[in-house]
């Protein structure tokens, strides 16, 4: 088999197009395959797939196909333009890469592959000789395209969520489906513009068919929620609720061993994490370390309990039951002496009723907070992020559960 024919077959190359030549330059280990086209051949208009004359021939274009033998290969090809009597003068489309495309399909195939198994766009550009604004703007393409075939049409249940963006106070506001396990949107801040932004990306249609949003406590989420979607519930968050409980047991913890402390007593040392962790998670060692304390004489004891009995709350069968059990951990609660506990309380009194719909719904901002490692290893790997498109196409690309692939035309 000659090389024409060969390139030809890999290429899957169909007529009417055709193989002039091909170069090797070895100094820059490259291969260049020439691409032409019969001139008298009829054309398909790339709007209409109407057969059309061949108007005139644009300069030539250059694709980066699937290295051969280790050398980066190109494609090259002056691309022909069709008149079709109803749209006009077009540029044709060719079958082995998508419009406006520096890529052969197949190559983009190998780059997107290789990002999911790696999540490094550094290392793909090392392995394939691209730079890292290439493989950038490969992974963008894949964003678009997954976005514009994305079918949203049986979104019943979304969550919504802040996650910390650059350091300092810098957040981000993510939409998820909290069904389909994906995210959705993402935009900067989370101030009432950005949350009226993730909406945004919806449609009327889906807005009007979802039944609940998860969320936290934060003012802009319900505000604007209630706004776009005012038949829908909302459902504050579980995790959200325990990571509060959690903080006011600590600050028992610090105020308690703060006053240890200075009359030396080192009960509390280095028991911060035996508070904050599950108890199912504790170690043999953290189980003994636990039985060693005292636990109801002391103060963050006390908070300890009570926010173990809060746990128990998510088990109700329904909210008849939730909402009794609720009363009763509520006046146990707010008649202690310890002042983060009865801050929690209260809080949680002033938005039961948003809590309560849980008991309706069953939903939870679980998968945003699952995808958080996920997150921290993109961050990772690429050493923090350039812009917020940046993020926001890592996050939709990773997370997002998008179809990224190209395809023939």
């Amino acid at each position: 088999m000659d090389q024409a024919r060969f390139y030809k077959e890999i290429l899957g190359l169909t007529f009417p197009f055709e193989i002039d030549k091909i170069e090797l330059e070895e100094v820059r280990q490259e291969v260049h395959v020439y691409l032409s086209y019969p001139s008298s051949e009829l054309l398909e208009c790339p709007e209409c797939k109407s057969k059309c004359k061949t108007y005139d021939v644009r300069a030539e274009r250059t694709w980066r196909h699937l290295d051969s033998c280790e050398y980066k290969t190109f494609l090259h090809c002056k691309m022909p333009r069709v008149i079709c009597s109803e749209h006009g003068v077009k540029t044709i489309k060719v079958p082995w890469s998508a419009p406006r495309s520096h890529w052969t399909i197949k190559f983009e195939i190998l780059v997107i592959s290789l990002l999911q198994a790696t999540k490094n766009r550094s290392s793909v550009g090392k392995l394939l000789k691209l730079s890292w604004d290439e493989v950038d703007r490969i992974m963008q393409s894949a964003v678009v395209r997954g976005l514009e075939r994305r079918e949203l049409e049986d979104l019943s249940y979304l969550g919504i969520d802040e996650k910390s963006f650059l350091r300092g106070q810098s957040y981000v506001t993510v939409l998820s489906d909290t069904v389909g396990r994906r995210v959705l949107e993402i935009s900067p801040g989370r101030d009432s513009v950005a949350v009226g932004k993730v909406y945004d990306s919806l449609s009327p249609g889906q807005l009007s068919g979802v039944k609940a949003v998860s969320m936290d406590f934060w003012e802009a989420f319900q505000q604007v929620t209630k706004i776009y979607l005012p038949s829908s519930d909302i459902v504050h968050d579980k995790f959200h609720i325990m990571k509060y409980a959690n903080e006011a047991v600590d600050k028992v913890r610090r105020k308690e061993s703060g006053e240890k402390d200075k009359v030396g007593d080192a009960t509390l040392k280095k028991t911060k994490y035996l508070f904050l962790k599950n108890r199912s998670n504790w170690t043999a060692k953290q189980k003994e370390r636990f039985a060693s304390l005292n636990i109801d004489q002391l103060e963050v004891g006390k908070a300890w309990n009570k926010k173990e009995l809060l746990i128990q709350f998510w088990n109700c069968a329904d909210e008849e039951e939730a909402g009794e059990f609720f009363n009763n951990w509520y006046r146990s609660a707010i008649h202690m002496t310890l002042k983060p506990v009865v801050e929690l309380a209260e809080m949680l009194q002033r938005h039961i009723d948003n809590i309560l719909n849980y008991f309706t719904h069953r939903i939870s901002n679980s998968f945003a907070e699952g995808i958080n490692s996920v997150i921290q290893h993109i961050k990772a790997t690429a050493r923090g992020f350039r812009s917020f498109e940046n993020y926001r196409t890592s996050i939709l690309f990773y997370c997002g559960k998008l179809d990224l692939f190209p395809r023939h035309n």
